[in-house]
């Protein structure tokens, strides 16, 4: 592995050398009493709704991590999360963390899955990379039932009358699928449906999980359904879920997966895992509900946000926390020294390299300036490697200082929460500042100016390009009136820029916006930048190659 080493090599096996604990002994070390809990098993539980309507209002806080621009691989954003998770338990801090559930395309595919890493994991590993409580199944399920009414709609001729060639509401699956990505559906004769082309999205980048992420309730569930727009009817005038009939159905399919997930850290301490990829092509946070549930029953909720500060972070502040009524109180912005190699230039990044971490700390800097848009206090975790170059080391503590902002090292991959405590220490005095929270713009700002704003101020921009197709996209957004919202911005994570070859701190460029669309129920604007795409398609040697199973059902491999 890349972190400190360990005598354990992988992170699969250290996850399968803990005993873990039945998950009724974490529920009661943080006082939920039973009756909320729906068992999967002795180790994963859904916690009902009912426990945010009845347990009390504590006065705790709430800590976000995101990271500096990563390299393909991640820089440890979540490793981090639950590990300085586990050095505030060390602590005697009741603290409680909530991230997002994997994704089964990024675990068959380069990235791996999204537990963690080392002995800073969510357990049982295997289960939360793999199907585990079948959320994101039924989020598929829920999105892939409006597509096949929206078929029949158009099949049986009902009103009101679906245009075909405006039918926008495609398909999803679960996996990286590069083929099905634009596909002609219908042939084979008139009883086969319309023929018309369309298309596959990954399940994650579902208005569906943006719908389950947001949602407060199961009525408000139901409202945010029936508000999808799945096309337009020949007059130009929009057909949304309601008009299909689908709400009541999709509603039922998603009855739990609205409720979040209690696991537990390798360490035994309490976790939710509740919705939430991707940040570059959606908004990329874990559900709002599994946080006001942490913020019930924990001191010190630590969650994530997808990608760098860029991306998720920025969702997280302009979306979540402006629809959950949230206040981040403190920032954690996870560095790696490969990243910093990376955005300074070097190919191979995993090897020591002075002079390219000395110019790839110009990324970082600009993600501490991001923070203080927002008015709330930041902490750079160097999430460190057994080869870091000291000289490396003190170059990036020099910068941080230079920027005005606290540095602590982290060696939570091969430690834990042992690992994590001087970052524990820097967030807990951080969190402790008054802090001025604001957003990046008003959501009755135009698209053009809310897309403008995020841009400049948070990418570095000079300003930005809508093409022809973007700006009649808009105008029938205004002319819709659902112009109103927060816009949710689609571009690569691998740069600061809409081109994922430009690295480091790039300057004088412009984003480039090819489209915007509406996800009416979630609540925001989706603006495409670049080259981006909602399928992601699998790397030349896949991550599945190497993943395997034994005849006692022990799986190896999964990372």
């Amino acid at each position: 592995m890349s972190e400190l080493d360990s005598e354990l090599k992988t992170d699969i096996d250290i996850a399968q050398s803990v005993t873990l604990k039945p998950i009724r002994e974490i529920a009661e070390a943080i006082s939920l009493p039973e009756k909320y809990m729906k068992y999967y098993g002795e180790n994963i539980a859904k916690i009902s709704l009912d426990a945010l309507r009845d347990l009390p209002d504590r006065d705790a806080k709430l800590v976000l991590v995101t990271a500096m621009t990563p390299t393909p691989a991640g820089e440890g954003k979540t490793t981090t999360s639950i590990g300085l998770t586990q050095a505030l338990q060390k602590m005697g801090k009741n603290s409680i963390i909530c991230i997002r559930e994997p994704s089964l395309g990024p675990c068959f595919g380069i990235k791996g899955g999204a537990a963690g890493g080392g002995w800073s994991q969510v357990l049982p590993m295997e289960d939360i990379n793999l199907h585990f409580t079948g959320d994101i199944h039924a989020m598929g399920a829920a999105h892939n039932l409006l597509s096949a009414m929206v078929d029949n709609h158009l099949q049986q001729r009902k009103e009101p009358l679906l245009d075909p060639k405006q039918t926008t509401w495609g398909r999803v699956v679960d996996m990286n699928d590069r083929a099905l990505r634009n596909v002609v559906i219908g042939l084979g004769g008139a009883m086969q449906g319309v023929p018309r082309e369309s298309g596959f999205d990954i399940t994650v980048a579902s208005e569906i999980m943006a719908i389950v992420c947001l949602a407060t309730s199961i009525s408000d569930l139901k409202k945010r359904l029936s508000r999808i727009i799945v096309g337009y009817t020949y007059e130009g005038e929009p057909v949304t879920a309601k008009d299909i009939k689908a709400q009541g159905a999709m509603t039922a399919l998603l009855r739990d997966t609205i409720m979040p997930n209690l696991v537990q850290t390798i360490e035994g301490g309490p976790a939710f895992v509740h919705g939430g990829p991707f940040a570059n092509i959606a908004h990329g946070c874990s559900s709002l509900l599994a946080t006001k549930m942490g913020l019930k029953l924990g001191d010190i909720v630590i969650t994530e946000a997808g990608f760098g500060s860029d991306l998720g972070a920025e969702k997280f502040m302009n979306i979540k926390c402006r629809m959950g009524g949230l206040e981040p109180d403190a920032v954690v912005i996870v560095a790696t020294m490969r990243a910093l190699r990376f955005h300074g230039g070097q190919k191979n990044y995993s090897e020591p390299d002075v002079a390219a971490v000395r110019k790839g700390v110009l990324n970082l800097q600009k993600h501490i300036e991001n923070m203080r848009n927002y008015g709330v206090p930041a902490i750079v975790a160097l999430n460190r490697f057994t080869n870091d170059d000291p000289a490396e080391v003190e170059i990036v503590h020099a910068a941080c200082k230079e920027s005005g902002a606290e540095i602590a090292d982290s060696f939570i991959w091969a430690k834990g929460g042992e690992g994590g405590l001087e970052l524990a220490e820097a967030v807990l005095k951080k969190a402790q500042e008054p802090g001025n929270f604001k957003h990046l713009y008003e959501v009755d700002d135009t698209i053009q100016d809310k897309i403008k704003a995020i841009a400049t101020k948070i990418y570095g921009a000079d300003g930005v390009n809508f093409t022809p197709q973007a700006e009649k996209s808009i105008a029938k957004l205004v002319e819709m009136g659902v112009d109103k919202v927060p816009v949710c911005i689609a571009k690569t994570p691998l740069s600061l820029s809409d081109d994922p070859t430009r690295q480091g701190r790039p300057e004088g460029f412009t984003i480039t916006v090819r489209d915007v669309q509406i996800s009416n129920g979630a609540g925001f604007a989706v603006a495409l930048a670049g080259d981006i795409m909602k399928m992601p398609g699998l790397p030349k040697f896949p991550a599945a190659e190497k993943i395997d199973v034994d005849e006692n059902g022990k799986i190896s491999g999964l990372f």
